[in-house]
């Protein structure tokens, strides 16, 4: 069946039945809708099913603007991004020369808009159409100036004979031509004093101040703010009249749970695990990754009010993959498995994404604090897993002068080789993946050794890249 052609012009949209509504109006509609299908209204979003996302539902619902108030790596952006698909898939407008923004062809609110309309029969009145993807708009605050955002007079306007006082003689910005969309501004509090206040008088009175000439425009805008609590809550960062006018203010956090940590991880990186050279990864190589991150956030030499972003889990991840992958090439090895010997390639993901407290590191370098952090990490993750296998018993094979060299770029035939006049006692080790293949029983090994020697059972000597285990 041949699709209905949309309407054209102003006339044959009134014989459409199409009604105007305000974005707010729209946005309820929609997720109202949505949320009677029982569909995921945020899909991608992992963790924040009972906290963050309630929230957000409320303020829909109840028509604000909003804040997401949280440390880097929560998810700000991404929430905010996810909104749009509460839009209309497609609203009409004024087509007309000359109007910088999309005016709602029942209402329109620029003057040259609405002279034209008076001016010309609805036949004679063209309307396009405004997609859904086109109707968001994101801005950084840092840089952002007022004529970014708001607008300024057009020096070439007013060469053209424009009065200054005129609608005409302006330039608008971002929210002006957002009019029936969604703006966001991310980092509110780095934003210029200045632009705060125009903010202020649009959420307020919804029209545009520029340049001291009032400019009366009813703006129809759901607008859309992140900042981080450390800034946010410090004093003099955001003017009072600012905030006392954002509706609803959404509290994200980090993920409450590992395995959500590790959800969010696998669904993010991004990494190809097959291909020519295959990665296979053992789950607790993935908890070890997230459990390096919940350290990092919990650890007293890393300033805590900067946050640990989930970038820093997502970065270690696909370092440690590559670290494996390229063991795997030069050795011809397939699959390859990453081990704990990779985890000493992080220092090029990771200290970039680290602040350090300058009162809590007590002098230690970047490198060290990593360090600390890793090996607290496979101390954590090692506990669990002594509870549930008995691995501990291995130490005492270790006690009877077997020694264990291990490294990055050595063979998993070096592991199988070195075991093979050890004690039953080692299958244990294989407990944690079950699997034959000797580069997954090589990353068992290695973990189950830095785990005996972070509970201080055995002793290491690193050199040169590789590391002898032994008591």
């Amino acid at each position: 069946m041949t699709e209905k052609p949309k309407p054209a012009t102003l006339r044959q949209l009134r014989e459409s039945g199409w009604q105007s509504k305000t974005v707010k109006r729209e946005i309820y509609d929609n997720f109202l809708a949505a949320l009677a299908r029982g569909e995921d209204l945020f899909p991608g979003i992992v963790g924040y099913e009972d906290t963050v996302i309630p929230e957000i539902n409320l303020a829909l619902l109840s028509g604000h603007d909003m804040l997401f108030l949280g440390e880097k790596g929560q998810g700000k952006s991404r929430l905010m991004r996810t909104l749009p698909r509460f839009l209309d898939a497609e609203i009409p407008y004024l087509d007309i020369p000359g109007v910088a923004i999309h005016e709602d062809p029942y209402g329109p609110i620029s003057t040259i808009a609405r002279r034209f309309v008076a001016e010309h029969s609805e036949e004679q009145t063209p309307i396009a159409w405004w997609q859904r993807e086109d109707r968001y708009a994101e801005r950084l605050s840092p840089g952002t100036k007022f004529a970014d955002v708001i607008g300024e007079i057009d020096p070439a306007k007013l060469a053209g004979g424009v009065s200054m006082s005129t609608e005409e003689a302006l330039h608008f910005g971002l929210i002006p031509r957002m009019h029936r969309g969604i703006f966001a501004m991310n980092e509110l509090p780095e934003l210029d004093e200045l632009v705060q206040v125009g903010l202020f008088n649009i959420l307020e009175e919804r029209d545009v101040q520029i340049r001291g000439y009032p400019i009366k425009f009813d703006i129809d805008v759901l607008i859309l703010f992140s900042a981080n609590p450390a800034t946010y809550n410090r004093s003099g960062k955001v003017i009072p009249q600012l905030k006392d006018r954002i509706g609803s203010v959404i509290h994200t956090h980090y993920p409450r749970e590992r395995d959500q940590g590790i959800a969010i991880l696998d669904q993010e990186a991004g990494v190809e695990l097959g291909g020519e050279y295959p990665v296979v990864v053992p789950y607790f190589m993935k908890q070890l990754i997230e459990q390096i991150t919940a350290q990092a956030r919990k650890s007293k030499y890393i300033d805590q009010q900067s946050g640990v972003s989930a970038r820093f889990s997502i970065a270690n991840y696909r370092v440690m993959i590559a670290s494996a992958r390229q063991r795997s090439v030069v050795l011809k090895e397939r699959p390859a498995v990453p081990r704990i010997s990779d985890l000493g390639h992080l220092y090029s993901s990771s200290l970039g994404k680290l602040e350090l407290d300058l009162m809590g590191s007590h002098q230690m370098s970047e490198r060290q604090v990593l360090d600390a952090v890793v090996a607290e990490a496979i101390k954590d993750v090692f506990n669990e897993y002594v509870e549930e296998h008995g691995l501990a018993e291995i130490s005492e094979i270790l006690s009877r002068g077997v020694k264990v060299e291990v490294g990055d770029m050595l063979p998993s035939a070096h592991y199988a080789e070195r075991l093979k006049r050890v004690p039953p006692a080692w299958n244990k080790a294989f407990d944690l993946n079950a699997s034959s293949d000797p580069a997954v029983r090589a990353s068992c090994v290695e973990f189950v050794l830095a785990g005996l020697y972070s509970l201080d059972r055995i002793s290491r000597n690193q050199q040169h890249g590789r590391i002898e285990y032994s008591v």
